[in-house]
C-alpha cells in the first residue's frame, strides 16, 4: 500500500483524459469497512470486474476511503460517453452480482447498479494556470 511518503504513480496516456469523481457512503460500521477494503484490495476484486471496467473504456479507476465516505477517481478518454459505458457495465457477466455482494458495505439499496450508487461530484477549484 502506498503512503504520502511513496507517492502514487500517475499515468501518462499520451492525451487528455476526462476525469469523473464519485462519491459514496457505506455502511457506518469499523468492521464493514475493513471488509470492503479486504476485497478491493489488489488480488481481490474479481477478475471479471477488473476486465469489464477496462472493456467499457475506463483507463484508470482508484478510490479513496475516509472513514465511512468512499470518494472514487475515473480517468476515461475525451470521448468516453458515462452513460452508455455504464449501462454497458451493467449489463455484463457477474456485475450485478458483484455490486450486490458490495451492497453489504454500502448505503444504498440492494439491487442498484454502480452507476445508481455513486454520486458525481462537482469540481469547484482547480490550481489554475
Amino acid at each position: 500500500m502506498e503512503t504520502r511518503t511513496q507517492g502514487f504513480p500517475v499515468k501518462n496516456y499520451g492525451q487528455p483524459v476526462k476525469r469523473y469523481c464519485q462519491t459514496l457512503d457505506l455502511r457506518d460500521d469499523a468492521r464493514l469497512i475493513e471488509e470492503y477494503r479486504r476485497r478491493h484490495a489488489e488480488g481481490n476484486a474479481w477478475p471479471e470486474i477488473l476486465e469489464g471496467i477496462r472493456r467499457v473504456g475506463i483507463l484508470d479507476m482508484d478510490i479513496y476511503l475516509l472513514g465511512n465516505r468512499a470518494f472514487m477517481i475515473v480517468e476515461t478518454p475525451l470521448d468516453f460517453d458515462w452513460d452508455e459505458a455504464m449501462s454497458r457495465l451493467a449489463s455484463l457477466p457477474r456485475q450485478q452480482e458483484w455490486e450486490d455482494y458490495m451492497s453489504v458495505f454500502q448505503a444504498a439499496e440492494p439491487g442498484q447498479t454502480s452507476a445508481q450508487k455513486w454520486t458525481p461530484m462537482e469540481r469547484i477549484f482547480h490550481l489554475y494556470e
